[in-house]
């Protein structure tokens, strides 16, 4: 690492640039999303017929020219509640993170730190993603057997809490930071590697 000064920034701060780029990461990719999603369940066509859509482009034109802009960004309000706070906290265990190993506030990290803090920001994430997770995957696989147990995300969570407690909602989280933690360690280590070597000397 740069013996250089490290810019100072608190892990509220942090907090706050995560959730705003949550927010960006929706804006950007829900379109793309919004067209998948019209793709993959458009009716049938009848024989003889063409599809409603004929691939990407098509549907995007279409659903421009008949929906507007907003089309594209229909149910977007969704994504951005899910997203928002877990890029926000996502991002504050970062900064926490390095703050908790930092002698002064101007230290700069070795790598094998930055992947610790990067490690803790993926125990933040999972804590807030785990209970989601769990629902969603319990609803998928209820959707698969044809068998309803639950009504929607709101009732699967209410039934689990009632049949076995927090630890109902949280099962099968250790594997998932056992997968999770390392993964966040070795983003933020080669995010931070990359904003080292490309930004200009006397910059950093």
């Amino acid at each position: 690492m740069s013996e250089k000064k490290q810019q100072v920034i608190s892990p509220v701060k942090n907090f706050f640039a995560g959730g705003f780029g949550g927010v960006c990461l929706v804006f950007a990719g829900h379109p793309l999303d919004t067209i998948k999603v019209r793709i993959q369940t458009q009716p049938k066509p009848a024989p003889g017929q063409l599809p409603l859509y004929a691939g990407t482009f098509d549907c995007f034109k279409k659903t421009l020219v008949n929906e507007g802009i907003k089309g594209l960004y229909r149910g977007m309000a969704a994504p951005i509640i899910g997203v928002t706070p877990m890029f926000a906290v996502c991002f504050f265990g970062f900064g926490l993170g390095k703050k908790l190993q930092q002698k002064h506030p101007e230290e700069v990290l070795t790598y094998p730190q930055l992947f610790a803090a990067g490690m803790l920001s993926g125990v933040f994430t999972t804590a807030i993603m785990a209970p989601g997770e769990r629902i969603k995957c319990l609803l998928q696989i209820q959707a698969a057997t044809g068998e309803v147990k639950y009504a929607g995300p709101m009732d699967c969570a209410k039934q689990i809490y009632r049949e076995a407690g927090i630890r109902g909602i949280y099962k099968g989280t250790v594997l998932t930071l056992m997968r999770d933690v390392p993964a966040s360690g070795m983003y933020f280590m080669t995010y931070e590697w990359l904003k080292n070597v490309l930004t200009p000397e006397g910059h950093r």
